[in-house]
């Protein structure tokens, strides 16, 4: 999810919390503050602090001026297989091809479980909003594929595509059926998404303010994982205990508009609920009922007829 589908997230699971709410409405901000922060915190540990102190094994450097797939696939398979042999984990970085001014070449790496290969394609040069500059086309010696000595076992996507800005790292780490696992990248989602840290973070927030903040710091963590948990790559959710990654359900790309819109909305629905039912009097007779037909059946039905629509006649 993007970070503002966390910050609602996390200001939800403060409107949880009855004394958040009672605070809030004596002009105490501090537990919806923290919902914010904790929505946000897991993502910009990993993105502002992990990946610049990961170090890695084999770097990939591409040549800006004479490309070559075979020297990418060649490398992304030495990594595999040092892995198998040594049945240690070996990091790999993928670095990014700036071309120009604005302009990168872009390339995708890809596992072929069944072949048992790395294939490697370069793309077009993009631009850094990733759109196709006008003319360009994949370099000569733009395709490659490179054997491996293993089975590869695939937990997130069977290819990436490398860009612009900084390249992504994979971690190959054997597995106990003798397959290696293309971990990609590492750092991100491992402790600072556990449930288990999220009650650090808890019970540290309540010896600074109360027991309140430790449920609103704890569940504001947890809304950020669980959310994750939806994607593709999932979460180390119960780091240290167990420190891989668990698989996530595979039901959206963390990038997609859609769900993060849909995230978003129906945090707000659920924050919009929670101060509703604190206000005098209450919650009106089927008020409920009118909420969710309103704010979530109708949505939901007419973004379900939309994209069926649109898929029916190729929009």
């Amino acid at each position: 999810m993007k970070g503002i589908a966390h910050f609602v997230a996390g200001v939800a699971a403060a409107s949880c919390v009855p004394e958040a709410v009672r605070a809030a409405s004596e002009g105490n901000p501090t537990y919806f503050i923290l919902g914010g922060v904790f929505g946000l915190l897991p993502d910009t540990i990993d993105f502002k602090f992990s990946r610049y102190f990961y170090s890695h094994d084999i770097e990939v450097t591409p040549d800006p001026i004479a490309p070559d797939a075979q020297y990418i696939a060649d490398r992304v398979a030495e990594a595999i297989n040092r892995a198998h042999a040594s049945g240690e984990s070996v990091r790999v970085k993928l670095n990014t091809v700036p071309v120009g001014l604005d302009q990168w070449q872009q390339y995708e790496v890809a596992f072929d479980v069944a072949a048992r290969t790395v294939a490697v394609r370069y793309g077009p040069v993009v631009d850094t909003g990733q759109n196709l500059i006008p003319g360009s086309e994949p370099p000569p010696n733009a395709e490659a594929v490179a054997p491996v000595d293993c089975e590869v076992r695939i937990e997130y996507l069977s290819s990436t595509q490398v860009d612009i800005f900084d390249g992504p790292v994979f971690s190959m780490d054997p597995t106990d059926d003798g397959r290696v696992s293309p971990g990609f990248i590492p750092w991100h989602r491992a402790w600072s998404h556990s449930l288990v840290i999220g009650v650090l973070f808890g019970l540290i927030g309540g010896v600074i303010w109360d027991i309140w903040a430790t449920a609103v710091i704890f569940g504001a963590s947890a809304m950020h994982a669980l959310f994750d948990q939806l994607g593709y790559m999932g979460s180390a959710l119960f780091y240290p205990f167990h420190s891989r990654r668990m698989s996530g359900l595979k039901l959206m790309h963390s990038g997609e508009a859609l769900a993060n819109l849909t995230a978003v909305w129906f945090c707000c629905l659920l924050t919009f609920w929670n101060l509703w039912r604190a206000v005098p009097g209450g919650i009106p007779p089927n008020g409920t009922r009118v909420l969710i037909l309103y704010g979530m059946v109708l949505p939901t039905l007419t973004i379900t007829v939309y994209r069926r629509i649109r898929k029916r006649f190729a929009w």
